[in-house]
């Protein structure tokens, strides 16, 4: 077998073994989780009736009332077919794990277990990876063999950008996608401002933020003096991890940086589902689910 009969039997058994698991998750522990909190696009209209006192006058037919000379209004039913769109960040810094995983390869999975999850209840999924750039669109369709397809771009796709402009990704987002989808946003967030891009892809769609982190992009071990270099921009700095002030300094400019993007994600409404590498990562989105299920019976 040569070299590239090697890795692409490599990809389809990474592909399916990656299947076997997220499929076993979507039939068992997240079943029916991923469906109940997320309400169709809209209302599609499916039949006439004569008006009853109550009804709303909006509601009411008027070519089949003149026609019949007595009022009718439309009855609508809900629409629960999704359109859900996964937006994966595919910059350099994911390529950063501090465990056997990297930041990409967790959000690979959970892009995969949302994949499944949209195909088992019989819903549209499309894909956009980003970095400073838009690296690859892949239109909302139905079916296996896209899923599929939309998995191994996932897990393989080599992307020609370092950088991350998530400003970008919801500008074209909003510019392609013109009917309201559930969007999946999964970054670690580790990116300029975008608050603008954001508050107008908040409002038009159902988004979710999906937040991949590492626990050594908090908290730095006293190892002494090591090299840290950004992933995207290749500058490197020397730090002294056994002084105190610099592992405080460290975590300190890390909680800033989560407090800011708290801020910009309440403010917008959005929702956040924070993942960090290592760790299993469905307890964390059924909680979500079940938080939003309740949310939503609320009101």
């Amino acid at each position: 077998m040569d070299e590239g009969q090697q890795r692409t039997a490599e990809i389809l058994k990474k592909i399916r073994t990656l299947e076997i698991k997220t499929k076993g998750l979507v039939q068992t522990a997240f079943a029916g989780d991923y469906h109940s909190v997320f309400k169709g696009r809209g209302m599609n209209f499916s039949d006439v009736r004569e008006y009853q006192p109550g009804d709303e006058i909006r509601s009411i037919d008027w070519n089949v009332t003149a026609r019949f000379g007595t009022a009718f209004v439309k009855q609508f039913t809900e629409e629960r077919e999704l359109t859900v769109m996964l937006i994966v960040d595919v910059s350099a810094s994911g390529n950063f794990g501090s465990t056997t995983q990297s930041k990409r390869e967790l959000a690979a999975e959970v892009a995969c277990l949302l994949a499944f999850s949209a195909i088992r209840n019989n819903d549209k999924v499309g894909l956009l990876l980003f970095t400073d750039q838009i690296e690859l669109f892949i239109p909302p369709k139905k079916g296996r063999s896209h899923t599929l397809r939309l998995i191994r771009e996932i897990l393989f796709f080599e992307p020609q950008g370092r950088g991350t402009e998530p400003a970008l990704a919801l500008d074209y987002l909003n510019k392609i996608v013109t009917r309201r989808a559930v969007v999946f946003f999964i970054s670690d967030f580790q990116t300029p401002d975008f608050s603008q891009a954001l508050a107008v892809s908040g409002r038009r769609h159902d988004f979710v933020a999906i937040q991949i982190h590492d626990e050594r992009e908090k908290v730095l071990p006293n190892v002494g003096i090591i090299t840290l270099e950004d992933a995207e921009t290749g500058e490197q700095i020397e730090i002294n991890t056994a002084e105190r002030t610099t592992r405080a300094r460290f975590s300190q400019e890390a909680e800033q940086q989560e407090a800011e993007l708290s801020r910009t994600l309440r403010k917008n409404n959005i929702d956040r589902i924070a993942l960090r590498t290592g760790e299993e990562y469905l307890p964390a989105l059924r909680a979500f689910f079940k938080q939003r299920e309740r949310r939503l019976a609320i009101r």
